[in-house]
């Protein structure tokens, strides 16, 4: 991709972003003749299309599309569709993008989704603590664990990369509860954090089991942090690596040709992937108290309200008096490449209607300015094209 294609995609992105700003304070409302050339053909493979979905457009990047939507949760009102020029905003923000994106939008409540590459799965990286903070609380639920009881972290139990808890183990060895390990995992994306709440439920295996009980599909859970980074970077796994930067100092070691290939391959079929549309339907779910019981789906959703993790993601386009909370993820750089850029939440309008969003980078090679820009979109197109209820 030359530089002057990366300048051009940024620019209508940018003429794109301040016709959407103009739009929130002064929504227009659609033609009845734009509606009626909205596209209509649904997916062959989608047994149940959902009306507004929006079909992706042909392109190289290997990644596999997968059936089966996520199932409508309870509650839903069969009688409303998404806006029109919402669908064509979603639709030309994939188009434009140079990189790899998944987008989708949810209305809780209602029983569409509008998506761009919905069903392709994407590396979620830190997304992934969203489904060991579901498999932790339902674990609570049922009684199989507290969230007052208290655990011990050792060095042999640290990761990598971004772990604020290491800092805290003085004298080998940091004692809390398991509500403080949620709270950091969710609000901080401390590595280590997730990693212990996810050998409480019991491993990798535990989660899957809970996304298989609660029938979300497509949706790839790793084999937890340490095997997952090492792996994309074409290393196995030491424990000492978890030490300072001894894990970057090995990586840069490696032969690039070695590094590119691990990377490829990771993308080809990324062991944590998860389709866009089937992460905000499950984030429809919990909102609507389909996953776990009241009191643990008031406990995530306001542990989600208080991230710090990317404050210029969704969240630097959510208007004023809209509320929005979420979880992060981002992935390694091997640059000019970056991955894994991902934000997923659920944006609240002031008359209580909520929507689930999702923003999956699977590669790309443009700016972080500019997949900010992407994603503030996508939340100001939200705004913009909000009917009240």
């Amino acid at each position: 991709m030359s530089l002057n294609e990366n300048r051009g995609g940024f620019a209508r992105l940018v003429l794109l972003m301040a016709a959407l700003s103009a739009c929130v304070s002064a929504p227009e409302q659609p033609s009845a003749q734009a509606a009626s050339n909205l596209p209509q053909k649904p997916h062959p493979r989608a047994a149940h299309p959902q009306p507004g979905t929006v079909q992706p457009i042909p392109n190289s990047w290997p990644i596999r599309a997968v059936t089966n939507p996520p199932a409508p949760y309870r509650n839903v009102d069969q009688r409303e569709t998404p806006s029109p020029a919402l669908v064509s905003v979603v639709r030309n923000l994939g188009q434009s993008f140079h990189g790899k994106v998944g987008i989708a939008v949810r209305r809780i409540g209602a029983d569409w989704t509008v998506a761009w590459n919905g069903t392709a799965l994407f590396p979620q990286q830190s997304v992934s603590k969203f489904w060991v903070a579901l498999t932790f609380l339902d674990a609570v639920d049922r009684g199989k664990l507290r969230i007052t009881d208290t655990t011990t972290i050792t060095r042999n139990d640290l990761t990598l990369f971004h772990q604020p808890t290491a800092s805290l183990l003085k004298g080998g060895s940091w004692t809390t509860s398991y509500s403080d390990l949620l709270r950091r995992a969710m609000t901080q994306s401390d590595n280590t954090a997730n990693d212990t709440l996810l050998r409480a439920v019991g491993g990798p295996d535990a989660v899957r089991a809970f996304l298989a009980r609660r029938m979300i599909r497509d949706i790839r859970f790793g084999p937890g942090e340490r095997l997952l980074q090492s792996a994309t970077a074409g290393m196995d796994w030491r424990q000492d690596y978890s030490i300072g930067r001894n894990f970057y100092a090995a990586r840069a070691r490696l032969p690039m040709a070695v590094r590119q290939r691990a990377l490829d391959n990771y993308l080809a079929n990324p062991p944590d992937g998860a389709a866009p549309s089937s992460v905000v339907g499950a984030l429809a779910r919990l909102k609507e108290g389909d996953l776990l019981s009241p009191a643990s789906s008031r406990l995530l959703l306001s542990i989600m309200a208080e991230a710090k993790t990317g404050p210029q993601r969704i969240k630097g386009g959510v208007p004023p008096g809209w509320t929005y909370l979420h979880k992060t993820g981002t992935g390694q750089d091997l640059p000019p490449r970056s991955t894994g850029f991902n934000d997923i939440g659920i944006m609240t309008a002031p008359d209580g209607t909520s929507y689930a969003l999702a923003v999956m980078i699977g590669s790309t090679t443009v700016s972080i300015p500019e997949r900010w820009a992407l994603m503030q979109a996508v939340a100001k197109a939200v705004a913009a094209n909000h009917e009240k209820r």
